[in-house]
């Protein structure tokens, strides 16, 4: 009876330590799947909204994040010119040589150097940032996303959802809020239900609205300009997602008729073979 009783206790503890690890599962809000231009096997890139997303990176994201993977000259890919390129190029200055006397130097950039890094080392950067090393912007949107549950993975194979990253993007961005009574964060931390790990990050609310000028007449909104920099995120992580599925339809086309020509010519061979 004894064991029995101890049994008992082991079992409650065991349910409290798995409903404990359940109320610590992150994010505490699942984000929203939003309709993308580039959702679906056939989608493709918004031109407008990627030139507006790459202006909310500069001038709102670029102070903490780097974007190390992308070079000037991808630009082009987002319906700038040549000239243009050049001149966001000038605009920053990266590290070269050694010159002739071994000394690095700075000068201004060119189409082919990539964007530089806004600290010089990663412990700059957590210094400047509550400890936390903001991450790179390159891979993000691929690297970052909420793991979605039976069954609706089973639906996104035949969906070929992919847009996971730029959905929590969205969410992180527009789910900042006040904590709810009675749950404290860390100091210097701010609350986020769609945070992946955890309750509250270093990172502040970074961007609210009027605080990017569209040219195009767009919304200034905070959701608008978390939509523009997250679909960027999105073009900067795959750069080449329309080539691919281009390449994927002309493939899936080209079984489709080999397998009528395997299935016909079957029919011909073995048509009087009894």
């Amino acid at each position: 009876m004894k064991m029995f009783f101890h049994g008992l206790a082991a079992l409650g503890l065991g349910f409290a330590l798995a409903s404990s690890a359940a109320a610590a599962e992150y994010p505490l809000e699942e984000p929203e799947p939003i309709d993308w231009s580039f959702s679906g096997p056939f989608g493709t890139y918004d031109k407008g909204q990627l030139q507006r997303g790459f202006k909310v990176y500069r001038e709102v994201c670029s102070a903490c994040h780097s974007l190390n993977l992308v070079a000037f000259r991808n630009l082009e890919d987002l319906g700038y010119t040549e000239e243009q390129v050049r001149a966001i190029a000038a605009e920053y200055e990266v590290e070269d040589g050694p010159n002739e006397a071994g000394d690095m130097f700075t000068r201004p950039a060119k189409p082919s150097d990539h964007f530089p890094p806004p600290f010089a080392n990663p412990e700059q950067a957590a210094a400047s940032n509550n400890g936390a090393v903001p991450p790179d912007f390159s891979l993000l949107a691929k690297a970052r996303a909420v793991e979605r549950g039976f069954p609706t993975f089973l639906f996104d194979i035949f969906t070929q959802y992919a847009e996971g990253g730029v959905d929590y993007t969205h969410a992180l961005l527009t789910g900042y809020e006040e904590p709810p009574e009675g749950v404290e964060v860390p100091p210097g931390t701010y609350y986020n239900p769609y945070f992946i790990n955890g309750i509250s990050l270093a990172m502040a609310p970074p961007i609210a609205d009027g605080m990017v000028t569209y040219d195009d007449g767009a919304p200034e909104t905070l959701d608008q300009y978390s939509r523009d920099v997250s679909a960027f995120m999105m073009w900067a992580a795959e750069p080449h997602m329309e080539a691919r599925k281009a390449t994927g339809f002309t493939v899936m086309v080209f079984l489709v008729l080999f397998g009528g020509l395997v299935y016909l010519t079957k029919r011909k061979v073995w048509a009087e073979v009894h």
